[in-house]
C-alpha cells in the first residue's frame, strides 16, 4: 500500500483500520472533504500497486473461471464474488471484457477481486489450450443442450467456461464438454448467476467428496 485517507467524520472502526495501516508504515492522511464517485462514499481510501497477471497464474489452480467476454461492471463483479466463494482460485477476463478493477466492478465485487488472482486481455484460445495442456477439463456453460453440472466430476481440475452475455461461446472453442444448469421455467439464466450455480456445484462435489 503507498498511501492511506480516512474521513473526517469516519466512525471508529474506519479510524482503528487507518491506525493499522499507519502501524505498519504506510503514510495516513485526513481527508477533509468528502471525496468519492459515489453518493454515500466509504470513509476510507487507500492507493497501492496494482500486480498484473499474465497466463502464470493459471499455475497451481484446479478450479478457474474463464469469461470469455464480460462487458457489464455488475456481472463482473458478481463473477468474482462466486468465484472466491465457491473456492476458485483464477478468474480469467478475456478480451473484450470490461476492466476488472473498474470501480464498479470493484464495488460489486466487494472487494473479492482483490481475494483471488485475476488474468486479463489474454487471449481466451491461449488460456483454454494452457488449461487444456495442464490437464484441466474445460466445461462450456451453454443455454440449452448441455449436460446437467452433477453429471460431471468437478473435483477434477475443472475450467468453466463463460461466452458473451447475449451471443454466448464463440464457435471452435477447445472444450472438453459442455454444461447447461436445468431450468424448470424461462429461456436462460443471467450469465453471473448461471456461472454461481455452476461454481457452487463444484463446491458442493468437494465438500461432500462425490
Amino acid at each position: 500500500m503507498v498511501e492511506c485517507f480516512v474521513g473526517e467524520g469516519a466512525s471508529s472502526p474506519a479510524r482503528e483500520t487507518a491506525a493499522r495501516c499507519a502501524a505498519a508504515g504506510v503514510p495516513c492522511k485526513l481527508l477533509e472533504v468528502r471525496v468519492g464517485d459515489t453518493r454515500t462514499p466509504q470513509p476510507v481510501f487507500a492507493l497501492a500497486r496494482l500486480e498484473r497477471r499474465g497466463i502464470e497464474a493459471l499455475d497451481g489452480a484446479d478450479l478457474v473461471l474463464v469469461a470469455a467476454e464480460i462487458g457489464d461492471p455488475g456481472n463482473a463483479g458478481t463473477l468474482f464474488r462466486s468465484a472466491a466463494a465457491g473456492g476458485a482460485q483464477v478468474v480469467v477476463l478475456g478480451p473484450g471484457s470490461v476492466d476488472a478493477y473498474n470501480p464498479k466492478v470493484v464495488r460489486a465485487s466487494a472487494g473479492a477481486c482483490f481475494a483471488i488472482r485475476v488474468v486479463e486481455a489474454v487471449p481466451t484460445l491461449e488460456v483454454l489450450e494452457a488449461l487444456g495442456a495442464g490437464g484441466a477439463r474445460r466445461l462450456g456453460a451453454v443455454a440449452h443442450g448441455g449436460d446437467v453440472p452433477e453429471s460431471f466430476d468437478m473435483r477434477a481440475p475443472t475450467a468453466l467456461v463463460l461466452g458473451h452475455e447475449t451471443r454466448g461461446l464463440t464457435t471452435g472453442m477447445p472444450l472438453d464438454g459442455r454444461v447447461t444448469v436445468p431450468m424448470r421455467a424461462g429461456e436462460s439464466l443471467n450469465v453471473a448467476m448461471a456461472a454461481t450455480a455452476l461454481l457452487y456445484e463444484a463446491a458442493r462435489q468437494r465438500r461432500s467428496g462425490a
